[in-house]
């Protein structure tokens, strides 16, 4: 047994057997490491809803969009032109691994010729959402709160934020001040996607 094994063995190259050796710990590798999808909790859908009261950056208006960041990714709304007060009704999707993020949302006005002047921005949460969410609830009448944010310091909320059950789900309504600019608020919603396999 010991004299076929050898046999057997000597057949294949030295250089052969190392590489089937090395192929098999970087797949060994590959397979402990994890993905960004074995992280992912979910996704989360931003409604910006619409600008109120924006700076004025043209002559007499501005042509505001809306820029939404979460660590490395970056979304868009669409462009408004000639409107302080706009009404975009656009959906942002993030993915989420990683509840304790802040979601950064900047507005700026477009420019044809020079570069895009900023509008003011807005920082916010999504831990009190995600908390809810966690909650696991169902079959509520719509309407329900589940719970509220209160305008502080560690967030930029114009007003009080509630976490409502609505049509089967919990959305949260918010309202943010821009910071860094003379006047504009900016009205979204958030909602949660799950995702087939993952969950709170």
């Amino acid at each position: 047994m010991i004299v076929s094994f050898l046999y057997f063995s000597s057949l294949f190259p030295t250089s052969l057997r190392k590489i089937n050796l090395v192929a098999g710990e970087k797949h060994k590798d590959r397979r402990m490491k994890p993905s960004l999808m074995d992280s992912l909790l979910g996704l989360l859908r931003i409604r910006i809803k619409r600008g109120v009261n924006l700076a004025v950056r043209d002559l007499n208006s501005s042509d505001p969009y809306v820029v939404v960041k979460m660590a490395k990714q970056k979304l868009k709304t669409r462009v408004i032109y000639k409107n302080v007060n706009p009404e975009w009704n656009e959906d942002l999707t993030l993915s989420v691994s990683d509840p304790n993020l802040t979601v950064l949302l900047t507005v700026y006005d477009y420019d044809t010729f020079t570069k895009d002047d900023k509008m003011g921005d807005a920082e916010f949460g999504i831990k009190p959402f995600v908390n809810a969410l966690k909650m696991h609830l169902h079959d509520l009448p719509s309407g329900t709160i589940v719970t509220t944010v209160q305008p502080s310091r560690d967030n930029c909320l114009a007003e009080e934020s509630r976490v409502i059950w609505s049509d089967g789900k919990l959305v949260q309504d918010i309202v943010l001040r821009l910071r860094h600019v003379e006047c504009g608020e900016v009205e979204a919603q958030l909602q949660w996607i799950d995702l087939p396999g993952k969950g709170l």
